[in-house]
């Protein structure tokens, strides 16, 4: 699994103009899934990301988490996470999992987070998405596993 995580101040997600998804501060978790991925990744990342100490404590150090804030999250399953770029000018996405994989995983990857007592919202599986973000720092992580 890849996921590239953004701190956010707020974030929407909307699907042919209509919003399925908007939070205030929080996280942004864009996920990709490889063929190979299982539960056990999707169990770590949401536990990491859960605890990642990377908003601002009183003295402005990265030194509280997710779960210290209150802050909510907004999962985008995102398949171009896993682009092969090295040959010519088209991405190759074979090194993606197909949908039939890669959405019970990402299903299974919010429900962690929504046990862990992260307040969780998705994007639409497989669905053209307009993703607004505004990334506070910025802040930008890149997490495999």
């Amino acid at each position: 699994m890849r996921i590239v995580l953004q701190r956010v101040r707020e974030a929407r997600v909307s699907v042919s103009g209509k919003t399925v998804a908007s939070i205030g501060p929080g996280l942004v978790l864009l996920v990709g899934v490889g063929p190979t991925d299982r539960p056990e990744q999707a169990r770590h990342l949401a536990d990491k990301i859960a605890n990642l100490r990377i908003f601002e404590d009183q003295d402005g150090k990265m030194n509280r988490s997710l779960l210290d804030v209150g802050g909510e999250v907004i999962v985008v399953s995102q398949f171009t996470l896993f682009a092969d770029t090295r040959k010519g000018r088209r991405p190759s996405f074979t090194d993606a999992a197909q949908p039939e994989i890669a959405q019970p995983l990402v299903d299974h990857f919010t429900e962690l987070l929504v046990h862990l007592g992260v307040p969780t919202h998705e994007g639409e599986f497989g669905a053209h998405m307009l993703v607004e973000i505004a990334n506070d720092g910025p802040v930008t992580i890149l997490l495999e596993r």
